[in-house]
This record gives structure tokens, C-alpha cells and sequence, in this order.
């Protein structure tokens, strides 16, 4: 690698904005709010606004009525009766 041109990567905090989760990860994103960690150093705290904490596809609460309806459409192309 040459030298001098790369950001520096090192370990931060990303914290969901939502509900507060906290996870440490490598990036070379920079911030000027510092967190205490659970090991007792300091890092950059990037605010996130989603999460896996808070995205709905993680939480379950993700709703697939298109999918519902594919299957409606198949059925009534092909003349399948619903099997309910």
C-alpha cells in the first residue's frame, strides 16, 4: 500500500439513534463525540438513525403483502383453487 493517502481505520462506536443500542466495529468514518466502551477506552461515537436493533426486517415487524398477492396472482392464473 503507499503510504499517505489511506484513511486511517480504526475502531468505532455506531449507536442507533432509535433506541439506543451501541456496537463497536472498525471504520474510517471520523467523528468528534468520544464514548467510553464497556473495556474502558475511548472511541469515536457515530449516531446511526437504523440499525439491526430498529430495522423492521430484523425486528419482525416487517409486513409481506406483496408476496400475498404473487401468490393470489399465480392461483388465478393457472386456475388453482385456495387451499384454506
Amino acid at each position: 500500500m503507499k503510504q499517505g493517502i489511506h484513511p486511517e481505520y480504526r475502531q468505532v462506536v455506531f449507536m442507533d439513534t432509535t433506541t439506543g443500542y451501541k456496537f463497536i466495529s472498525g471504520s474510517t468514518k471520523t467523528s468528534s463525540e468520544t464514548v467510553e466502551w464497556e473495556d474502558g477506552n475511548e472511541y469515536p461515537l457515530i449516531r446511526v438513525e437504523i440499525s439491526s436493533d430498529s430495522h423492521p426486517f430484523y425486528t419482525g415487524r416487517q409486513k409481506f403483502a406483496q408476496a400475498d398477492g404473487r401468490i393470489d396472482r399465480f392461483n388465478k392464473k393457472y386456475g388453482l383453487a385456495d387451499e384454506e
